[in-house]
């Protein structure tokens, strides 16, 4: 098993950075030839000031470092280094990758990644859309990389769930200080089913300058970012704008012209984002860098995570007439051409098993839940 504890050393000399943490292993391959090198070696590294290189000698390992690399052990996690195999490695491209990361569950190195987030505070839409897209990705043996949080990111790792597939979360806390509180379940079910990972000490609270760092992992760890849901202002456009200037592609969902919850994806589309509607569209935008002996060409039944939930016909022709868009009870028994006295008796029915939301003025529209039929 690797040491760890000089790679924790290195990273706590005060001056050592992502960026020159990189360059440094670039140049003597590990921590432990970094604390054997001369200072002149040192020095001839771009970044390494001479006073520096003397701090990098001189430095001690705290006691606060054993104490964090003994409770790693204690509660079960492990560190993947930049050295590891498991290490992803389209995050070693990245100019600042973290130099290792707490892991819980299995991290492995396939590439086959895919980013999607959005909005925390999420439409009935974008939690619908978000599940298809990611159980459909997975059904395609794709990894779909969040962040955990709530609203789309929550929705990405269930729809993931869903598909029977890998996810990854990437934490803007440490594994110890899992927020938001109430995704203690889907931490566990993540970790047993891909892995929840963070570059943050263990005990790391969730302060809001840790999610722009966080954010340059998801993007780094993908081959492309999927924004489904978000506003101008969206923490979800800096990840996509990281993707970008990692060389990796950006695709947005659409939502509605009349949704402001959706302006921000619809400006990344008129910037040149690749449009998504389904999986299909990802795939085949990827298909010239996906590991094409990995992925599904045609997603196996046993892989499907929409099965028939045990609907009527006419429940299922309900259903499938139905969109996340709320539509009039009169304009739907046009659509479908049945009676609105039977169609309200239906509608009530999957109302009541939360596959149809009933909105004031006989609106009606399909549910997330739906979208798991």
């Amino acid at each position: 098993m690797e040491n760890i504890l000089p790679w924790f050393a290195l990273k706590s000399v005060p001056g050592v950075g992502n960026h020159l943490y990189k360059r440094i292993i670039n140049r003597f391959k590990s921590p432990e030839a970094v604390f054997r090198a001369s200072c002149d070696e040192l020095a001839q590294i771009e970044g390494v000031s001479d006073r520096l290189a003397t701090a990098i000698k001189k430095h001690r390992v705290s006691e606060d470092i054993n104490k964090e690399i003994d409770l790693i052990a204690e509660k079960g996690f492990r560190i993947v280094t930049m050295a590891d195999p498991d290490y992803p490695p389209l995050l070693l491209e990245i100019p600042d990758p973290p130099p290792f990361l707490y892991v819980s569950g299995i991290l492995d190195s396939s590439s086959n990644n895919i980013a999607v987030v959005g909005s925390r505070n999420a439409t009935d839409y974008g939690v619908s859309m978000t599940k298809i897209l990611c159980a459909d990705l997975a059904s395609y043996n794709i990894t779909v990389v969040s962040g955990m949080a709530r609203g789309i990111d929550t929705a990405a790792h269930e729809g993931a769930l869903i598909g029977k597939g890998r996810t990854i979360a990437v934490l803007g806390s440490g594994l110890e200080r899992i927020y938001p509180a109430q995704n203690r379940k889907l931490f566990k079910m993540i970790s047993e089913n891909g892995a929840v990972i963070s570059e943050f000490p263990l005990m790391a609270e969730p302060d809001a300058f840790n999610f722009p760092a966080r954010n340059r992992i998801i993007s780094g760890i993908s081959l492309g970012t999927v924004v489904v849901e978000a506003t101008k202002r969206s923490g979800s456009l800096i990840t996509a704008r990281l993707a970008a200037d990692q060389n990796r592609e950006v695709f947005a969902v659409p939502g509605s012209i009349q949704s402001f919850k959706s302006t921000g994806t619809h400006t990344l589309i008129k910037q040149g984002a690749k449009l998504v509607e389904n999986a299909k569209d990802i795939i085949d935008e990827l298909s010239h860098i996906l590991i094409s002996g990995d992925i599904m060409e045609e997603p196996g039944k046993d892989k499907t995570a929409y099965q028939n939930m045990h609907l009527s016909p006419d429940e299922s022709q309900v259903l499938k007439a139905l969109e996340p868009y709320p539509i009039h009870i009169d304009e739907l028994a046009r659509k479908i051409k049945l009676d609105s006295g039977k169609l309200l008796g239906i509608l009530l029915k999957l109302e009541l098993r939360d596959f149809v939301k009933q909105s004031p003025g006989k609106l009606f529209s399909s549910t997330a839940k739906a979208g798991e039929r």
